[in-house]
């Protein structure tokens, strides 16, 4: 493998990971191997860090790929917490508000769901790496700043129920959507169509492109293929 010249590789992102935690991890592998100081290294699209699954990332000249890779749909398998809301729409800040939802039954959620099927208005987290003033979301929240955001459009390919739990009114879905959605807020607003509101409590991204979950590799497999396989020890120009 000539990971100077370019390489794609997929990783099952580990839970509490940012998908720069991913990318810092395979360029220190990585440079370590090859005996170099730098290497070009980065990832197709961010997963939160409370999310697991796919990350793509590039290296070498094939960084030059990220925006055409960007692009590709995704599939994630989401399981939403409903009658309660939490600043981050998920499990990193604590619940703030609790909801009604004696009248929520699975009727009333497949009667739902298709509604978000298709083109859909969304407006991004307040905790997100979206950019206001040439700062990041996250940080006007931080500070408990009021800030604005606009809506974007985006589509959702599909949008199914894999599960309900009525005991726990916990909700697993599968989504197959395109760049730039925010399951998080995906949570949200299924939380306010429902009547009530909702959280994510677990994501799991299961797909990117035609890149499954199940053909990608944690840190340690990384590591055996590093070490197993004949390398590109070229110096970078």
């Amino acid at each position: 493998m000539d990971f100077i010249e370019g390489e794609i590789l997929a990783f099952d992102k580990p839970y509490r990971w940012t998908s720069f935690d991913v990318v810092g991890k395979t360029r220190w592998m990585l440079c370590r191997k090859l005996g170099v100081k730098r290497l070009k290294v980065g990832h197709t699209g961010t997963l939160d860090p409370l999310a697991t699954g796919v990350v793509v990332v590039c290296t070498g000249k094939k960084t030059k790929l990220i925006d055409q890779l960007q692009q590709h749909t995704k599939e994630y398998i989401a399981t939403l917490q409903l009658g309660a809301t939490t600043p981050s729409f998920d499990l990193e800040k604590p619940i703030d508000a609790t909801y009604p939802t004696e009248h929520i039954n699975l009727s009333l959620i497949q009667e739902v769901i298709p509604r978000f099927q298709g083109e859909i208005w969304q407006v991004p987290p307040t905790f997100s790496a979206v950019k206001v003033d040439g700062k990041r979301a996250y940080a006007y929240a931080r500070k408990g700043e009021d800030i604005e955001l606009k809506p974007k459009l985006l589509v959702i390919d599909e949008i199914g129920i894999l599960g309900y739990n009525d005991d726990a009114k916990q909700l697993t879905l599968r989504i197959v959507c395109s760049k730039g959605t925010y399951i998080r807020a995906l949570a949200r607003d299924i939380g306010q169509a429902l009547g009530s509101g909702a959280h994510l409590v677990a994501l799991r991204r299961t797909r990117v492109g035609d890149i499954r979950v199940e053909d990608c590799l944690d840190f340690t497999q990384f590591e055996t293929l590093l070490e197993t396989s004949q390398t590109c020890q070229t110096s970078q120009t």
